[in-house]
C-alpha cells in the first residue's frame, strides 16, 4: 500500500475548503468581447471612401459596409486631447489635457499628461480581467519626460497597458521611427531599403502581442488600441502607392470638392440643405495657381493618398489577423480619426513640415527638383490648405479651428452585437469622441471605478451611444458639447451651433460669435447670429457654463510651441543652460535635449582620437533638416542642414593624435539669420554666415557619438559613430544671457563654486 502524502490532506483542504491563499485574477463575464480602437491621425471626414473621398480604402470600407458608419461625430481641434478623452471617457480640459502634451501651461487644464484622477479604458479593462496592448503614437505624456530617463508613470505601461510598441511624441519619421518598446528606446528592426514602412510594423507587433495573449489564455479578451502615425506629417509611402496615385489629383481641389460632396450627398451622409462652403481664406482657385504651384501641390496629394491607401492595407491586415485568430466576430472595432485634415502644410504645402513652424513659404519653382522624393525616406511633407479643405469636404477650416474641421469619420463593426439587418447603415445623431469610453463600459459591462490606485477619480462626463448600435432611431445622448482651442471656442446644443475663431490676443468678451443651425447646415454656411441673438446669447452664456464645469478655464491662446525645444524645469542649475552628455546614450526626443533652436548656443566634445578615427559627435534631426557636428577624413565639420540648403564648415587642418576639445558656435543676429564658428582646443579654424537659424529643426531628436535615422549630412550614411573616445558633449544654450546671469551672481556673491 503507497503511503499517502503528509501534504496530501492539508493541500485538498486548502484548496478546496478554505479560502484561496493568492488572489484571484479578475476576469471579465463570459461571452465578453474583445475590443480594438484605430486610431487615424489629422484624417479629415471627406478622406475615407465610404465618407465620399478620392482615395481607395477598401479595408474600412468594408468594416462599414458591415458596420455603422456614423455621419455626426466629432472630436477635439488637436490631437492630445482627442487621445486623453478617448481613452478617459472625460473632457479633455478636466483631464490636465488643453492642447497638445508638448506643452506644460502652468494650469491644471494643461498638464502636459493624464491626470491620475481620471483611469484610462486600459486601466479600466485591465482591472476588469483584459490583456491590454498598444501599438502606434501616444503623445499623452509630458514630453521632457519621454526620454530614457523617465519618469515613466504616464508613458503607456503606467496607464493601464500590458505591452506597447511605437512612439511617444506627435510624429515620427514613418521610414526611420524613434521606437519605443515597453518602457525603453530601441532601434528600428529595419530600414527603406529593406523595405521598412512603420504602419507594417505597427500591426505585426499588434498581432504578436494578440496571439501570444489569445494563444495561451483564449478565455482572457483583449483591449488593442492601434493608433497609427498615419496620416499626419510627414507623408510617406512605399514607392509602389506613391506610382499608383500618379496623376490622380492633377484636376485640383475644386474638381475634388465638388466630386465628393456629390457621393455624400448621394450616400445621405449630410443632412437635406446642406451646401458646399466656399473656398477658406488662403485657398485659391486651382485654375489661378501657376504650373508650378499645381504640380507641387498635386504631388503633395498623392504623397497623402499613398500614405492613406497604404494604412487602409495594414488595417485590413490586422482585421484578417483576428479573423484567423477566431476572434473578429465577437470583437468590437472601432475606427476613427483624432482630428480633421491638417493646416500645417500652409497655403501651397511645404517639402518639410517644420517650415511652416518656421514661419517659412514653400518656393515652388525651388520645388520641382524635388518632386520625385516627395513621399520617400528623404522627405517630410504636408499637403497644402486647398488639399486639407477638400479632405474636411464639405465643412470649413481645419485641425486646431473649432467650426466643423473637428467634424471626422467614425465606424463601429461588431458582427457578434450588430443585428445583421442594421449592419451597413448609417448612424446621424450627434457623438463626441469622449462618448466612445462610457459605451465600451456598456458593452463590457464593468463600472468606471469612483477611486482608482487610491485617488478619488473625476466622473465619466461622455454619454454612451450603446443603445444606437442596435436602434437607429435611439435619440443622441450627448445633447450639449463644448470645444475650445487656444482660444476659439465652439458649443453644439441640440442641434444649435455657437462658434468663434479667436485670434491671439482678442478680447475674449466682445469678438463675435458666429450662429448654426446644424440640423440643416452642416457645413456652417448661413450665420443666423443676427437673425437670432437671443437664442445667440442663450448658447454663449451656455458655453462659459460648461466651461466652468469642464475645467476649460482660464482660457489660454499661447501657441503650443509643438517641436520647439526648451529649457528644462528641473535642470540642477537651471539658469545656467548646460547640459552635460557622456555616451553611451540612447537618443533623445527633441523637446528633451538642450534647447538650440532659434538661439545662440556653444557645444564642445571631449575626445581622444588617432589619425584614422572619425565620426557623428553629435547630430540632431534628420535628412531633412538638422545639425551634424563630425570628424571626417581627419577633420573636424559641421553640417547645418537648413530644410536642404546645407551651409558646411571644415577646418583646414587635419587633427592631431591625442585629447582635444572641439567646438562649434553658433550666435543668433538680428532677424532670422546666424553664424556659425569652429574652434580646435580654443583656436578658431572656420566660420560662415547661416542666412537661415532654424527656430524648430524637427521632430526627430538628438543622438551622441552618432547619427539615429536618416543621415543630417549628405557626406556619410547614417549612423556613422565616433570611433575615438568621446569623453563627453557640453552644451551652453543661450551663452551670452548665461554670461549675464554669472556675472550678476559675482556681483551679488552668489556664484556657485
Amino acid at each position: 500500500m503507497t503511503r499517502p502524502s503528509r501534504f496530501e490532506g492539508r493541500i485538498g483542504r486548502t484548496l478546496a475548503d478554505s479560502e484561496p491563499w493568492f488572489d484571484e485574477p479578475p476576469h471579465p463575464r463570459d461571452g465578453a468581447p474583445d475590443v480594438v480602437v484605430v486610431l487615424l491621425d489629422d484624417t479629415g471626414f471627406a478622406q475615407l471612401g465610404c465618407y465620399g473621398g478620392d482615395v481607395a480604402t477598401p479595408s474600412i470600407d468594408s468594416l462599414a459596409a458591415d458596420g455603422l458608419q456614423f455621419t455626426d461625430f466629432h472630436v477635439t481641434p488637436l490631437c492630445s486631447p482627442s487621445r486623453a478623452a478617448l481613452l478617459t471617457g472625460r473632457a479633455p480640459h478636466a483631464v490636465g489635457m488643453r492642447t497638445v502634451a508638448n506643452r506644460v501651461g502652468g494650469f491644471p487644464n494643461q498638464l502636459g499628461h493624464i491626470s491620475n484622477h481620471a483611469a484610462t479604458m486600459a486601466e479600466v479593462l485591465r482591472d476588469a480581467g483584459y490583456a491590454t496592448f498598444c501599438a502606434g503614437k501616444w503623445h499623452l505624456a509630458p514630453i521632457e519626460q519621454c526620454s530614457a530617463a523617465g519618469p515613466f508613470d504616464q508613458w503607456p505601461l503606467g496607464r493601464g497597458f500590458d505591452r506597447f510598441y511605437g512612439f511617444l511624441d506627435g510624429e515620427t519619421d514613418q521610414f526611420h521611427p524613434e521606437l519605443v518598446a515597453d518602457n525603453h528606446p530601441i532601434e528600428p528592426p529595419a530600414g527603406p531599403d529593406d523595405g521598412y514602412h512603420l504602419s507594417e510594423d505597427l500591426v505585426d507587433q499588434l498581432l504578436r502581442m494578440i496571439s501570444d495573449s489569445v494563444g495561451v489564455r483564449p478565455d482572457r479578451p483583449f483591449f488593442a488600441y492601434l493608433p497609427f502615425g498615419a496620416t499626419h506629417a510627414p507623408h510617406q509611402a512605399p514607392p509602389a502607392h506613391l506610382e499608383k496615385y500618379r496623376g490622380a489629383f492633377d484636376d485640383g481641389w475644386d474638381a475634388a470638392r465638388e466630386r465628393i460632396f456629390a457621393r455624400q450627398l448621394e450616400r445621405g451622409l449630410l443632412t437635406e440643405g446642406t451646401v458646399l462652403s466656399p473656398r477658406n481664406p488662403g485657398v485659391e482657385r486651382w485654375d489661378d495657381l501657376t504650373d508650378a504651384e499645381r504640380a507641387l501641390a498635386a504631388r503633395l496629394q498623392e504623397a497623402f493618398a499613398a500614405f492613406l491607401d497604404h494604412t487602409d492595407e495594414q488595417l485590413g491586415r490586422l482585421v484578417e489577423g483576428l479573423r484567423r485568430l477566431g476572434r473578429l466576430d465577437n470583437t468590437v472595432l472601432v475606427v476613427l480619426a483624432d482630428n480633421g485634415a491638417s493646416q500645417e502644410g500652409g497655403a501651397v504645402g511645404v517639402l518639410h513640415e517644420m517650415k511652416w513652424f518656421n514661419g517659412l513659404v514653400e518656393d515652388p519653382v525651388a520645388a520641382q527638383a524635388h518632386l520625385d522624393e516627395i513621399g520617400g525616406p528623404r522627405s517630410h511633407t504636408n499637403y497644402p490648405w486647398g488639399w486639407a479643405q477638400a479632405g474636411n469636404t464639405p465643412f470649413r477650416w481645419y485641425k486646431q479651428n473649432t467650426h466643423e474641421g473637428v467634424h471626422v469619420p467614425m465606424i463601429v463593426h461588431w458582427p457578434a452585437g450588430i443585428d445583421a439587418d442594421q449592419r451597413g447603415t448609417l448612424r446621424h445623431q450627434f457623438t463626441f469622441v469622449a462618448d466612445i469610453a462610457p459605451t465600451i463600459y456598456e458593452i463590457v459591462g464593468v463600472e468606471p471605478p469612483t477611486t482608482f490606485r487610491g485617488l478619488d477619480q473625476l466622473p465619466v462626463t461622455g454619454h454612451s451611444f450603446a443603445s444606437m448600435l442596435t436602434d437607429p432611431d435611439t435619440p443622441a445622448p450627448n445633447t450639449v458639447q463644448i470645444f475650445e482651442n487656444a482660444g476659439s471656442r465652439a458649443i453644439v446644443a441640440d442641434g444649435w451651433k455657437a462658434v468663434t475663431k479667436h485670434e491671439p490676443g482678442a478680447d475674449y468678451e466682445t469678438e463675435p460669435w458666429e450662429l448654426y443651425d446644424l440640423r440643416r447646415d452642416r457645413s456652417e454656411c448661413h450665420d443666423l447670429a443676427d437673425a437670432e441673438p437671443g437664442r445667440l446669447r442663450q448658447l454663449v452664456d451656455l458655453w462659459w457654463t460648461e466651461a466652468e464645469r469642464h475645467g476649460v478655464l482660464p482660457l489660454d491662446d499661447r501657441t503650443t510651441g509643438l517641436f520647439a525645444a526648451r529649457f528644462r524645469d528641473r535642470s540642477p542649475h537651471p539658469t545656467d543652460r548646460r547640459y552635460v552628455y557622456r555616451p553611451p546614450m540612447s537618443p533623445l526626443p527633441s523637446q528633451a535635449a538642450a534647447p538650440i533652436g532659434g538661439r545662440s548656443f556653444d557645444l564642445t566634445a571631449a575626445v581622444d582620437l588617432a589619425p584614422s578615427d572619425e565620426g557623428v559627435l553629435y547630430a540632431t534631426g534628420s535628412a531633412g533638416a538638422g545639425i551634424s557636428f563630425f570628424v571626417q577624413d581627419g577633420r573636424l565639420v559641421l553640417d547645418y542642414n537648413a530644410f536642404g540648403a546645407h551651409t558646411v564648415l571644415e577646418s583646414p587642418d587635419r587633427l592631431a593624435s591625442g585629447r582635444h576639445e572641439l567646438t562649434v558656435r553658433v550666435r543668433r543676429l538680428d532677424g532670422r539669420a546666424g553664424t556659425a564658428t569652429l574652434a580646435v582646443d580654443g583656436a578658431d579654424v572656420a566660420h560662415a554666415d547661416l542666412p537661415l537659424l532654424m527656430r524648430v529643426i524637427s521632430s526627430v531628436g538628438p543622438s551622441v557619438g552618432f547619427d539615429h535615422g536618416s543621415a543630417v549630412s549628405d557626406r556619410y550614411a547614417a549612423p556613422f559613430p565616433f570611433s575615438g573616445d568621446l569623453h563627453e558633449i557640453v552644451i551652453q544654450a543661450s551663452p551670452e544671457r548665461h554670461a549675464d546671469t554669472t556675472a550678476a551672481e559675482d556681483r551679488a556673491g552668489m556664484h556657485r563654486q
